[in-house]
């Protein structure tokens, strides 16, 4: 057994979808911020108060919208949580599961499966599957 094993048994939580914005309180700008999160694959994982956390982040991003500039460093420290850019992402261990739907013809690279745009694969006589049986 180790030594520095977590004694604590693991919390399970139940992940909730909740994604409401006060509107009249956002310029458009903030509106469409708001929607990018609603609609980004991490809100697949977001509980109630994430989703509280992202409210209170979206009444910044809209201070920084009207002028208030000082809404800005603030502002950035909270999308960094949420895993905004590629590094946040990468120092959150968040990455897309990209290739996946991509085999699967779910979109990915927007492009049909390996299969159908290259069919039944042989390989060719004289390849190195023939090496060897004495041609």
């Amino acid at each position: 057994m180790r030594r520095n094993a977590n004694p604590v048994a693991q919390t399970i939580l139940r992940w909730e979808r909740d994604g409401q914005l006060v509107e009249f309180l956002c310029p458009e700008r903030t509106r469409e911020w708001w929607q990018v999160w609603v609609d980004s694959p991490q809100v697949e994982h977001f509980g109630s108060s994430d989703w509280h956390h992202l409210l209170d982040t979206a009444l910044n991003h809209a201070r920084l919208w009207r002028g208030d500039l000082s809404a800005a460093a603030d502002l950035r420290l909270r999308v960094a949580a949420f895993g905004a850019t590629p590094a946040n992402r990468a120092r959150l261990r968040m990455v897309f599961a990209e290739a996946d739907g991509a085999d699967q013809g779910r979109g990915g690279s927007g492009g049909p499966p390996a299969r159908e745009r290259c069919g039944n694969l042989r390989p060719l006589p004289g390849g190195r599957a023939d090496e060897g049986k004495g041609a």
